[in-house]
């Protein structure tokens, strides 16, 4: 439950309201008061137990569960089919990384903090592009997909990914209506075509 970390209830809670107002208000408009207040404790009892809001949100998005638990293990269902294995990786991708989590990962770039939480947030896209970029090189070596660019492929497939990701947790169905499944399909039909006939490059 805690992402391998050995904490107590109320350290786990003070983290996971931390995380959620700085999802919803960003790291500098949330205080340790607000953080005590949304846990249930009290303000001394949070700095008996971390240093400071920085060292809370720190421990937090160390915590699997506050990276939109992606790993290179959530992309472990190919059938060796392109066409499905890739809606499975875009799908995978998507259904964790939900809106709440993109507002997050936002929350967590504010200057002073970002140097030490961009690791954490690197895991996610990560652990897609190498699993993707090998996926691809095996399709290679099992003679069902002609030798490419495999690495600029993942890029440009998870780009793809995370811009419909991102787009919906900034505007919703202001901006497209459509549907998260129609564009998985969509996109990956399009995607599947490109690398089964890439362009001459000659």
């Amino acid at each position: 439950m805690h992402g391998g970390d050995d904490l107590d209830d109320t350290s786990q809670k003070i983290i996971d309201a931390a995380m959620a107002l700085v999802r919803d208000k960003g790291f500098m408009a949330t205080t340790t008061k607000e953080i005590a207040k949304t846990a249930g404790v009290n303000e001394c009892t949070l700095f008996r137990k971390f240093k400071s809001k920085k060292d809370i949100v720190l421990q937090g998005v160390a915590q699997t569960r506050w990276r939109a638990d992606i790993s290179p293990d959530i992309f472990k269902q190919v059938k060796w089919d392109l066409q499905a294995d890739m809606e499975m990786y875009m799908r995978a991708y998507m259904d964790r990384m939900t809106p709440d989590f993109v507002k997050l990962s936002i929350g967590l770039r504010t200057p002073g903090l970002y140097e030490e939480t961009e690791p954490y947030i690197m895991k996610v896209p990560q652990a897609f592009l190498s699993s993707f970029t090998s996926y691809l090189t095996r399709m290679c070596e099992m003679g069902r997909l002609p030798e490419t660019d495999f690495e600029a492929a993942a890029l440009a497939f998870f780009s793809a990914a995370f811009g419909y990701t991102f787009l919906q947790a900034s505007f919703g169905k202001k901006l497209s209506g459509v549907d998260k499944e129609d564009y998985i399909k969509n996109s990956v039909q399009m995607f599947a075509k490109a690398l089964v006939s890439p362009p001459d490059r000659n």
